[in-house]
This record gives structure tokens, sequence and C-alpha cells, in this order.
């Protein structure tokens, strides 16, 4: 595998996207994708407030859950965006504090916009880390959160459209009738063989579907957030990498912190972020630790689209991708919010794999 991290890294050197000279006195605070630039203001003035990283992460992603047009945060994150393969708009969300290595979660959310916040609920008032569907719904209403329809005449056109296409794109396999030709409903086509090589679904730029969020206070502590809506016309009842520790979001004191975007299920078979802090706790750069961690999907998975944003206890970080033409992610240190914008790698040379 030497030559395709000599390439991968040549990339993320080559655009710059790694930051050096330790933890700034105010701390740092990180996120995916451009969209999040508002929630990365929002995040910073609440860690100087209250300095809270668990508030700040929180209050970020609550930018987009509770944005007040359905096309804001790029039409993908939060209520009102993409629809599931039953007309329905569900989200997913995890928030974790490295303080007492605690977190909590949702999938599958359907009656409540703070999904995050619903997340934060269960980390603070059960001994659960993972609640789901309806009954993360009714947890919702007994903790006092408000519901309400998660739909918008956005999201139902995007679902009738996709029907007008005979459901395609779709996420099934091994069915009858056809799903690339069918809506269904489908049935087992027959036993499948785990070995074969299915097809991977190619990732649209513009399906990017969640915010992931990074805060570390002065003092090193550090918490995770992440909001998302899942695949657009996921099959309903799907969660994805979004609501998994470790998958979309890890954070540990002694290591840092990573979060992650990109295809969530393939990506939450690797557990990326998980692996990235681990190799930072045992002092690997985070541009190293970023791409050590997406390197074994791509062994897989040579199609799939992911991006990676990761930061040691001294406030050194790194981002890169794979797959997606261009990744953006956010960044304030102190100095206002800065966004960039960053070439991925789509392919990798394979005659330079060793």
């Amino acid at each position: 595998m030497i030559g395709i991290i000599l390439t991968l890294y040549a990339v993320s050197a080559g655009a710059a996207l790694a930051g050096r000279g330790g933890l700034p006195a105010a701390g740092i605070v990180l996120n995916t994708w451009s969209f999040g630039r508002r929630a990365t203001e929002v995040a910073w003035e609440t860690m100087q407030r209250t300095g809270s990283t668990l508030d700040a992460v929180e209050s970020g992603c609550n930018v987009c859950e509770l944005k007040a047009n359905p096309e804001d945060c790029d039409g993908s994150v939060g209520w009102g965006s993409h629809p599931d393969s039953h007309d329905n708009v569900t989200l997913d969300a995890l928030i974790m504090s490295a303080k007492q290595m605690s977190s909590g979660a949702v999938g599958s959310l359907g009656g409540s916009k703070r999904a995050i916040s619903v997340a934060r609920a269960v980390m603070e008032h059960t001994q659960h880390s993972l609640l789901v569907g309806p009954a993360a719904d009714d947890f919702a209403r007994e903790m006092g959160f408000r519901t309400v329809s998660l739909s918008s005449n956005f999201s139902q056109q995007q679902y009738l459209s996709w029907l007008d296409n005979n459901c395609q794109p779709n996420y099934w396999v091994d069915v009858t009738p056809d799903p690339k030709s069918s809506c269904g409903p489908y049935s087992p086509r027959g036993q499948s063989e785990l070995s074969e090589k299915r097809e991977e679904k190619v990732r649209l730029d513009e399906d990017h579907d969640t915010l992931s969020m990074i805060a570390m206070s002065e003092s090193g502590e550090v918490s995770v957030g992440v909001t998302s809506n899942g695949a657009n016309h996921k099959i309903a009842g799907r969660v994805g990498d979004a609501a998994i520790v470790g998958a979309g979001a890890y954070a540990s004191l002694k290591g840092g912190a990573a979060v992650q975007t990109g295809d969530g299920d393939v990506m939450m078979k690797f557990l990326p972020t998980f692996n990235a802090v681990r190799l930072m706790e045992s002092g690997v750069a985070p541009g190293d630790a970023v791409v050590q961690s997406l390197l074994p999907i791509y062994q897989f998975y040579p199609n799939f689209s992911g991006a990676m944003i990761a930061v040691n206890p001294r406030g050194d970080y790194a981002a890169n991708c794979f797959g997606f033409s261009r990744f953006s992610y956010c960044l304030n240190r102190g100095n206002g919010t800065q966004c960039f914008d960053m070439e991925c790698l789509s392919t990798v040379d394979k005659t330079n794999i060793i």
C-alpha cells in the first residue's frame, strides 16, 4: 500500500489542507462543507460565551436543523430536505464528549427538527447510546421537544420526481422486480453470494446530507456532533453513519477528534473516525491519520466518496477526501470563520499499488 499512501499524501500536502501552530488561546471549531459557515460561526460564539464544547457543537448543528428554508444548508441537511423511499424526512444525529467518553445518538427520527439536541438528551438522561425510529420520537416528546412534520414542498417534489423516474436511484439489490427499472414492492430474488462484487453507487457531489463538527476549547476539552438526513431516497428505516460512534465522529482527550462525511453505508463498516483518533493517540499526525483511515476503505470500495477532518490535542488539523470532485470545510481559530475548498482524489494509479 506504499504507493497509495504516497499518492494521497501528495494531494493533501499540495492542497495545503493542514494547519499547525498549537491550540489557539480561544480554541478551534471545524466542520464539513462550506454551507455550514454560519454553523461554524454560531458554534464558535457559543463556545466563547459558555465555555462548553458540547454547547458549541449542539448549537452549530442546530443552525441547519432549524433553518428557515428547506433549501438552505445545501438543501440536503435538516428538515424538509432529502426524503426516504416512503416520502418521509427522517434525521440521524450524534453528539459525543471526550471529557467523560459519553455519547448519545438518534436514528430515523421523524418528528423533531433538533435531532442533535434529542441525541444530547439521550446522552444526559438515559443509560443508552442510541434510540431509533418512532420510539425515539416518543422519547423526544417526553423530553419536551415539540413534534412537527419534517416534510416540505421541496422534499415532496423530490419524492414525486423520483417516482416519475421509476424510483431511480435506489438502494435495493438482489430483489425482484428489477430495482434498476421498477419501484417495487420487492421480494428476494434468491440467495445472494456475499463474496460477489456488488455494483457500487456513484455518489453525486450535491448529495452531501451531513454536517459534522468538532469543537475544542483552550483547555483541550473536545466534543463532536453530527446531523444528517442520510442518503437521498434511502430505504425507509435506514440509519447511517451519522448516528454511529466511531463512524460519523469520534473524540478522546488523548487523541483529539475526527469527523467524516460521504458514503455512510460504506464508511461505517470501517469506523474511520475511531481509527483516526486512535492513530493520533499514538502520535500520528492528523494528515497521516486521515489518510491511513481512508485507505482501507479504498481497498474494498475503490469508487466510494468520503472526506474526513481530524484535529489533535495540540490544535494541529488536517482534511482529506476521496471520490468527490471537491470537498469544502470551515474553520474558526479565533480570527474569524474561513472556509476552504479542495480537490479530491478520484482515482489511484493501480500501477503504484505495492
